[in-house]
């Protein structure tokens, strides 16, 4: 069973129906009890960083949350999800993230359009299984205004470019986030969520 992080910052039914439409048991529960029984762990998101980190620490799930991701279960984060990942966010001033990747997610400088809203590639840079079978210049569904810049470019899995390369996917172990929404990628997003999925039955 794959549980969904409800903490009021996501579109949790749409990943969890695609999580089903690929066979995979979902729920979406704010129960830091359901969240550890969990074979995996999805904390999805949109919407601003400080408000989030808020969210998390006033319902108790900000340690469940790491709790879950240092129990070596897989952990996926997504949008938002992805970036409280960080060390901190800068949106309406400093404020701290769950630590788990160096780095702070900060807003795209003057340039293109803000929001990054649309379709954009990925360029992959390390094999990962979150990844697999996912072809390079393939395209996924992005909507943000702010990117995750992080002097640990190890944890960089693929980046897409908008005015500059910023982390699209990164990952540590059995830890991954994106910052696109898989649930609204069709068939190549789907197929990260299959891929995600298969790392939990393992």
């Amino acid at each position: 069973m794959i549980a969904i992080v409800d903490y009021g910052r996501g579109n949790l039914r749409s990943a969890q129906k695609a999580l089903e439409k690929l066979g995979f048991q979902a729920v979406i529960t704010e129960d830091p009890a359901v969240i550890s029984e969990a074979k995996g762990v999805i904390l999805p998101g949109v919407g601003a960083f400080a408000d989030a980190m808020r969210q998390l620490r006033e319902l108790g799930l900000v340690e469940p949350v790491l709790e879950a991701i240092r129990s070596g279960k897989p952990f996926l984060g997504i949008c938002l999800g992805m970036q409280v990942l960080f060390e901190q966010g800068e949106e309406h001033g400093t404020h701290q993230g769950l630590g788990v990747f160096p780095g702070r997610v900060v807003k795209f400088p003057p340039g293109p359009k803000v929001p990054h809203m649309g379709w954009n590639q990925l360029n992959l840079k390390q094999d990962t299984p979150l990844l697999t079978g996912f072809p390079e210049g393939g395209t996924c569904y992005f909507v943000h205004s702010f990117y995750a810049a992080t002097s640990d470019w190890d944890v960089v899995l693929a980046t897409s470019d908008y005015g500059l390369e910023f982390p699209a996917v990164v990952g540590r172990g059995q830890v991954f986030g994106v910052q696109f929404h898989p649930e609204k990628s069709s068939s190549l997003g789907m197929k990260i969520l299959e891929n995600f999925g298969g790392l939990v039955e393992k």
